[in-house]
C-alpha cells in the first residue's frame, strides 16, 4: 500500500504484490559428463600449438610410450609422446632438457587430469641438433654399435650393388656415371626413397629391409649429397642405425662431403664419400 501524492488530498493506491522468482532448474552432472565435456572444450581451442619447457619425471614405459612433465617456472604440464612419436625422435630426451614440443591439449578422463599429446619435440638452443647427435653418438658407442669386430667384410668384385636414395637427385647419376667407368659389369639397383625431411629415416630403413629380404645384392650403399647438419638430421637417426645394424648385407655409407659425418657412417660397415 502507498499513498498518493496529488496535492489537496489524501489517498492511497495499492500495488499487486510480484510473483516469487521460479528457481532455475538445477543440473546435475555426473563426473564423466562433466569431465567428458571439458575435454572436449580443450581439444576444440588446443588441437596444434607450440610449447616450450623443461622436462622434468623423464619416463620411457616399456609399452614404447614416454611420459614426462613439462614445466617453466611455478607451473608444470602432463605430457605423453607415444611409441610411434618416441620412435622418430633425433635426440635422447632427458631432465632438465630444455624443450619446444608440438601437440594437442587434452584431458585424461580416468583422473581429470589436463595433459600434453605430444606429436613433436626437439632440444632448444643453438646447437640442438649437435646435441642430440652426441647422445646418440654415445649411447650406441657404449652398446658397441659401432665396434669394428661388428663390421662386415664387402666383396671385393660385387656383382650387384643395392642403392638406396632419392631417383631425382644427382648422387645416383653420379653413382651410375662412376660405376659405369670403374666397373661395366657391375649391375645397379635402386631403392627410391626421400633423403630429406620426416620420413627419410624410415623409408632409407625399409629399402635396407627390402634388400635384406629379397638377397638380390651383394652390397648395399645408402647415399645423399652434402647439406647442412639439418639436412643431414635423418641420418643421425637411431631407428636408421639400428636397421644398418642388423642388416646381413654389408652396408656402405655415402652420406654428405668429406667433412660431414652421420651416425649413419659409423653403423655402416664402411663410410665413403659421394662419387
Amino acid at each position: 500500500m502507498t499513498p498518493t501524492t496529488q496535492p489537496g488530498q489524501l489517498g492511497f493506491t495499492f500495488e499487486a504484490p510480484k510473483a516469487a522468482p521460479v528457481p532455475a532448474q538445477r543440473r546435475i552432472w555426473t563426473v564423466g559428463e562433466l569431465v567428458g565435456d571439458v575435454r572436449e572444450s580443450i581439444e576444440r581451442e588446443y588441437a596444434d600449438l607450440w610449447l616450450e619447457g623443461e622436462i622434468s619425471n623423464y619416463r620411457a614405459a616399456p609399452s614404447g610410450h614416454t611420459y614426462f612433465t613439462l614445466k617453466d617456472g611455478d607451473s608444470q604440464l602432463s605430457a605423453v609422446l607415444f611409441r610411434r612419436q618416441a620412435s622418430l625422435l633425433r635426440f635422447r630426451p632427458e631432465d632438465g632438457l630444455h624443450v619446444l614440443v608440438r601437440g594437442k591439449v587434452s584431458v585424461f578422463e580416468q583422473r581429470g587430469q589436463m595433459q600434453l599429446i605430444a606429436e613433436f619435440m626437439e632440444p632448444v638452443g643453438a646447437g640442438s641438433l649437435q646435441i642430440a647427435f652426441e647422445q646418440l653418438k654415445a649411447r650406441l658407442q657404449a652398446e658397441g654399435l659401432f665396434d669394428p669386430e661388428r663390421k662386415r667384410p664387402l666383396p671385393a668384385f660385387p656383382h650387384c650393388i643395392g642403392i638406396v636414395t632419392s631417383p631425382t637427385g644427382a648422387v645416383i647419376r653420379d653413382f651410375l656415371n662412376v660405376g659405369n667407368r670403374r666397373h661395366d659389369a657391375l649391375n645397379v639397383l635402386l631403392y627410391p626413397a626421400t633423403v630429406q625431411g620426416a620420413t627419410a629415416a624410415i623409408e632409407v630403413a625399409a629399402g635396407i629391409e627390402y634388400f635384406n629380404r629379397e638377397r638380390t645384392v651383394d652390397v648395399i650403399v645408402i647415399a645423399r649429397g652434402g647439406g647442412s647438419l639439418e639436412d643431414l638430421a635423418p641420418f643421425n637417426s637411431e631407428l636408421l642405425a639400428r636397421a644398418i645394424a642388423a642388416s646381413e648385407i654389408p652396408i656402405v655409407s655415402a652420406i654428405g662431403h668429406e667433412t660431414d659425418f652421420t651416425i649413419a657412417d659409423f653403423a655402416a660397415d664402411l663410410r665413403a664419400p659421394t662419387p
